[in-house]
């Protein structure tokens, strides 16, 4: 028979952890934790069942662990959908230049655009830090909820009720971009859309076609497609099938994608098609041409979550309200250009005169 606290498994025994009695509880470890270090937090049945399992599996909780439970880590966690995604790096950079100036350290992860994987990186890391920024979360509302009732959090490029939130003016950002476009004589627009679970995509379509009607300007969406370069590459295929004199991408990546992939197809920018991205990441002044693209303040929305986040952490009162909105601005550079109404006049050879451009 098994000493207590120890579970058999096939290269040996080990101590059984609350990861042990979760899984066998069928609950978060967040959850195995507060039943034993606050009760009163959680449900009286389902704490009852926590207690049972962990008798069966002969789990005793840790009373070292449950008092360092309860003292200052100096740690914020800062969870991000895809590091490769460099979007994410302005963001980081400012949240850890404010953690750092309080004392504090910042733990990064990765959630790879997975709802599942945040989650999962969020119950590992909130017994172990003291307060949390999510960028971008995919997780739903309640669950966004739940985990802020645990520790201090703040989202960005997300409305959530109840928690504090940080955004960008997508509003004024389309508008600008719709204002560039009309600007140039463009009258038909597609918006290149990201995921579908991005909050930030559904507010920027739906801007988008508010500030197309105020101008009198013709929208229509394509996608979604993964928010990267591929993204915009394998939107290109569906844009040719349908093209418009202008596009406005769900962000830089996509952009420059699509520019990438009609290039591949003989279609030019800006010479038959108009780009405008969103974001300004850093590469989008080093692609040929350079991108037009409503510029955000990343590195500002970084250091402003994580200041948001400390001081909660030293007892002040979240703003729950409407979400924070942060100014942005349009970078005007070479991708997006005058619309040519005599298309013919502009092709060069019979392959691309043949190319059915509508403008």
């Amino acid at each position: 028979m098994a000493e207590p606290n120890v579970l058999d498994v096939p290269w040996g025994p080990r101590a059984v952890t609350i990861y042990d009695v979760a899984r066998h509880a069928g609950v978060a470890p967040s959850t195995v934790s507060r039943a034993f270090s606050r009760p009163g937090r959680v449900n009286a049945a389902t704490a009852e069942r926590i207690r049972r399992v962990a008798d069966e599996l002969g789990y005793r909780a840790n009373p070292v662990a449950r008092a360092l439970s309860t003292a200052r880590t100096n740690m914020i966690a800062v969870i991000i959908l895809d590091i490769a995604n460099p979007f994410y790096a302005e963001i980081v950079r400012g949240a850890q230049a404010a953690a750092a100036a309080a004392g504090y350290t910042v733990v990064l992860a990765d959630a790879q655009e997975s709802d599942r994987l945040e989650r999962s990186a969020l119950e590992r890391a909130v017994t172990a830090v003291d307060g949390i920024v999510l960028a971008s979360s995919r997780m739903s509302d309640s669950a966004i909820r739940m985990i802020s009732k645990q520790k201090p959090v703040v989202v960005l490029n997300r409305a959530v009720v109840d928690v504090p939130c940080l955004v960008t003016d997508n509003a004024r950002g389309a508008r600008h971009a719709a204002e560039h476009l009309g600007a140039l004589g463009h009258e038909h627009v597609t918006y290149v859309a990201g995921p579908e679970a991005s909050w930030a995509d559904g507010m920027r379509w739906w801007s988008l076609r508010e500030a197309a009607a105020q101008l009198s300007l013709r929208v229509r969406r394509i996608g979604p497609f993964t928010p990267d370069v591929r993204g915009g590459v394998q939107a290109a295929e569906q844009f040719q099938a349908q093209p418009t004199s202008a596009v406005v991408a769900y962000n830089d990546q996509l952009a420059i994608g699509l520019i990438r992939g009609l290039a591949g197809r003989g279609i030019r920018v800006p010479g038959d098609v108009s780009v405008v991205g969103f974001d300004n990441i850093a590469a989008a002044n080093l692609v040929t041409p350079g991108l037009t693209t409503v510029a955000a303040p990343l590195y500002t929305q970084g250091v402003t979550a994580a200041r948001h986040v400390l001081g909660m952490i030293e007892g002040g009162r979240g703003r729950t309200g409407q979400p924070g909105v942060l100014p942005v601005r349009l970078v005007v550079r070479d991708s997006t250009a005058e619309r040519h109404r005599d298309v013919r006049q502009r092709r060069r050879g019979p392959a691309l005169a043949a190319s059915p451009l509508a403008l």
